[in-house]
């Protein structure tokens, strides 16, 4: 079976650099997915969930965001941030969540901080998710 090739990459580390079968995460469109042969492809990836799926296990990884590009059955992913779903530290993800939530209840949304508290509380949000994926 044809495989593809995953990088995924931040300013801190190479998180992944393997074969896979298949890779779905959520782009600036929507949802996405890249199976061997995928056409050229460039997109940005929003703050979420990366799935990549390899010898039947599934593998999950939180973002902050980034860009993915498909070219001949290789995907490079160059992140902000990114977390495999077992390094994530569950209580840190809480007390961000609380202390945006406790934030966006105090300013106004039309306070210029109002989007900064809305994005750490998606983030803390989606790390939660993905931790309780543990492969």
């Amino acid at each position: 079976m044809s495989q593809l090739e995953l990088e995924i990459i931040t300013p801190e580390r190479v998180l992944v650099s393997e074969k896979v079968d298949m890779l779905e995460a959520k782009g600036e469109l929507g949802e996405f997915g890249v199976l061997p042969g995928h056409i050229q492809f460039l997109t940005t990836v929003d703050i979420g969930e990366i799935r990549y799926f390899k010898d039947g296990k599934t593998y999950y990884i939180a973002t902050s965001g980034g860009f993915a590009e498909v070219v001949n059955d290789k995907i490079l992913m160059l992140l902000e941030t990114a977390e495999l779903a077992h390094e994530i530290d569950v209580e840190r993800a809480n007390v961000a969540k609380e202390r945006a939530e406790a934030a966006l209840k105090e300013i106004s949304m039309d306070s210029t901080e109002y989007r900064m508290y809305e994005l750490a509380l998606l983030r803390a949000m989606q790390r939660i998710s993905v931790a309780s994926k543990k492969s």
